[in-house]
């Protein structure tokens, strides 16, 4: 009873659902800062994530008139949890998750997939014109940069993994035994790095929500709380995918002191979010068929001549 209650408390509090809608936000601020130093402008005082927040809470909530009412509110909600239950099986204080098993890596990366298809869902039941084009964009998006980016964490994982104990722990704590084989790893966390904004939508890959084409791409036709949820999603979606990355390249903690490791996986996740910011202030927009060409011939041989590179290591090794 008391581990059940233990669980429930790490799940809805911490490192569960609040502690990352709060880190979601302030890795916001975090990120808008930093691209508006980038850019020589003051940008946004701290709490104009959560000011931003609250305000969609409060105003009105419309669905469409020709919109799947039912579907069209569940989805921010799907989005949402799918996003926060992969941060669950993410090492944050020690190289152990709170609940790792055996192949756990492949279900981070699948519950990852799930905001994706949530927001072409949302925008195609929207049945509004630029949300219809918003979301073909994302999944169009969505084919280009998974591959790369599944293949990136691939790499990693084959030269750890030993017995087919594909679990994300298991990785973690194979690196910190062996930390010089990280360098071998150097290209795919550029993949890794790159293919993670085409996930995240930013640019130069911010094709699905182009201001200046189609207004808020998928997320056109929705206000209030489910805008508010679904721009959380967003939020914590970037501190999840940073946590993954920093886990499988970074994947340093300091043993058997809690805090500190902690404080280090909140520097290692900062860390990503200042190289995102770096990326998007020097890039400009691509068009969709340069996304996905680019993804396909330069980002997917890079990824794949990683794996090669790793296996041989592995035989050379005896891993």
């Amino acid at each position: 009873m008391t581990n059940m209650l233990l669980n429930i408390l790490e799940i809805l509090i911490f490192p569960g659902f609040i502690f990352l809608g709060f880190y979601g936000l302030i890795v916001e601020f975090v990120d808008r800062k930093l691209y508006a130093r980038f850019q020589n402008r003051i940008g946004p005082p701290l709490l104009q994530p959560l000011a931003d927040f609250i305000k969609l809470i409060a105003k009105e909530t419309i669905v469409p008139a020709e919109a799947d009412r039912r579907i069209f509110k569940a989805l921010p909600v799907f989005a949402l949890a799918a996003v926060t239950t992969a941060f669950l099986y993410i090492p944050i204080w020690s190289t152990k998750s709170l609940f790792p098993f055996s192949g756990d890596i492949i279900v981070i990366l699948y519950l990852l997939t799930i905001p994706t298809l949530t927001f072409f869902l949302a925008g195609w039941y929207s049945t509004s014109l630029f949300a219809t084009m918003g979301s073909v964009r994302t999944l169009t998006q969505l084919f280009a940069y998974e591959v790369p980016l599944f293949m990136a964490v691939l790499g990693p994982t084959l030269l750890a993994t030993n017995g087919g104990n594909w679990s994300l722990s298991n990785i973690v704590l194979f690196y910190n035994t062996y930390p010089l084989y990280i360098l071998f790893n150097i290209p795919a966390f550029v993949v890794a790095i790159i293919a993670s904004q085409g996930k995240l939508e930013r640019v130069p890959f911010d094709i699905p929500e182009a201001e200046t084409e189609i207004v808020a791409g998928a997320f056109t036709e929705y206000s209030g709380k489910l805008l508010a949820i679904f721009r959380m999603t967003i939020d914590v979606e970037i501190v999840v995918v940073s946590a993954l990355i920093s886990a499988i390249f970074f994947p340093f903690f300091i043993p058997g002191n809690a805090v500190l490791s902690f404080l280090l996986f909140l520097v290692k996740t900062v860390l990503i979010v200042f190289i995102s910011a770096a990326l998007r202030s020097v890039m400009a927009r691509l068009r969709i068929e340069q996304m996905v060409n680019f993804c396909w011939r330069v980002l997917t041989p890079i990824a794949l001549l990683q794996i090669l590179i790793n296996l041989i290591m592995k035989g050379i090794l005896k891993l």
